[in-house]
């Protein structure tokens, strides 16, 4: 049996799923990196910026493509049942969510990182 958060990440649709977890991860590193070296520039902060906001981005554009080919499923097959449909739903929802934990997390980490700097 696989931990839920691995199904989960198939479940999103491992295209989309893999990378923003890959996003997430580089999020946290660089949020580490800069608090222990610093960030007096501000480059770190903004490369940060820049990728939460693309995981983010990239968890929608998921969700768009996802939902386009689970109306080009219900549109070949006809009659689908609100079971089939919820689950479908749910498998869409997953990629954006994922999307916002990286940008929230990033976020998080950009706040620390301005007040350390302000600290200091």
């Amino acid at each position: 049996m696989k931990p839920l958060f691995l199904n989960l990440l198939n479940d999103g649709g491992p295209a989309f799923s893999y990378p923003t977890f890959a996003m997430l991860l580089i999020c946290i590193a660089l949020i580490i990196k800069a608090l222990v070296k610093g960030d007096a520039d501000g480059k770190m902060r903004k490369l940060i910026s820049h990728i939460s906001l693309f995981a983010l981005v990239w968890g929608f554009l998921g969700q768009m493509v996802g939902l386009i080919g689970a109306f080009d499923t219900i549109e070949a097959v006809g009659n689908v049942s609100p079971a089939i449909l919820a689950a479908g739903l749910k498998i869409a929802l997953l990629s954006p969510v994922f999307g916002m934990v990286v940008f929230l997390v990033a976020r998080v980490g950009i706040i620390i990182l301005t007040l350390v700097q302000k600290e200091s």
